[in-house]
C-alpha cells in the first residue's frame, strides 16, 4: 500500500525549518541511495526523510512527491505525470498525434535532450539504472494511462519502444532524414502508429 507520505499534503505541515542547499543536497543523496537499493516501489518518503535526517515536510517542501523527488535523484527529462496529462488530456482518436508532437517539442529543449541522452545511455550500461526507470515509469506513467485508456500494457510498452527508438534514431545516430524531418512529418509517420496501438 502506498505510504501517504509519498502524496504531496493538501495543507502545511508542521516540520524542522527548510535548510539550506545542503539540505537539498543530502535528501537527495537519501533517495539515490535508497532507490538502489530498495527500488522505486519500495522507496518511501518517510524513508527518504529518515535517511536524509529531516522530518518529512521538508522532501515535500524541496520536491513535492515521491515522483519529484525520484525526478530529481535521477535527473529524468520531465515528471512521468506531465507526459500522462499530455496523452490523456484530449480527445481518445488524437492520441497518438498529441503524444509524438508533445514528445517532440520536450526534445527540442537542450537540457531536456541532454537528460534523455543521458539516461538511455546510463540504462544501457547499468541494470540498477535500468530497473528504477522501469519500475518508475510503469508505476507512475504506463498503468495509470492502461487504466485510463483500457489497454493492456503490452500496448503501452509498444509505445514507448517507438518513442525510444525515435529519439535514438533522431538524436544519438542523427540518421537523416529522420534526424531533419519537421514535426509535422513525423507525427504523419509515427503518430497513427501509436494511435494503433492505443485505440481500444
Amino acid at each position: 500500500m502506498p505510504d501517504p507520505a509519498d502524496a504531496a499534503p493538501t495543507a502545511p505541515r508542521a516540520g524542522r525549518r527548510p535548510g539550506p542547499t545542503a539540505t537539498r543536497a543530502a535528501i537527495l543523496d537519501a533517495a539515490r541511495r535508497l532507490f538502489g537499493e530498495r527500488g522505486y516501489d519500495a522507496t518511501s518518503v518517510r524513508a527518504i526523510a529518515r535517511a536524509a535526517d529531516v522530518d518529512p515536510a521538508l522532501v515535500h517542501h524541496f520536491f513535492g512527491t515521491k515522483e519529484g523527488v525520484f525526478t530529481e535523484a535521477l535527473e529524468l527529462p520531465v515528471q512521468p505525470s506531465s507526459i500522462r496529462a499530455a496523452i490523456l488530456d484530449g480527445p481518445r482518436e488524437q492520441v497518438g498525434d498529441r503524444l509524438i508532437r508533445h514528445a517532440l517539442r520536450l526534445w527540442r529543449d537542450p537540457e531536456i535532450e541532454r537528460r534523455v541522452l543521458g539516461l538511455l545511455r546510463a540504462a544501457t550500461t547499468n541494470s540498477g539504472v535500468a530497473e528504477l526507470m522501469r519500475s518508475a515509469m510503469t508505476r507512475e506513467l504506463l498503468e495509470p494511462v492502461c487504466a485510463a485508456l483500457g489497454v493492456p500494457l503490452l500496448r503501452a510498452n509498444a509505445v514507448a519502444s517507438q518513442l525510444v527508438g525515435l529519439a535514438v534514431v533522431r538524436s544519438v545516430i542523427r540518421l537523416e532524414p529522420v534526424a531533419s524531418a519537421s514535426d509535422d512529418e513525423i507525427a504523419a509517420l509515427v503518430g497513427p502508429t501509436i494511435q494503433r496501438y492505443l485505440d481500444p
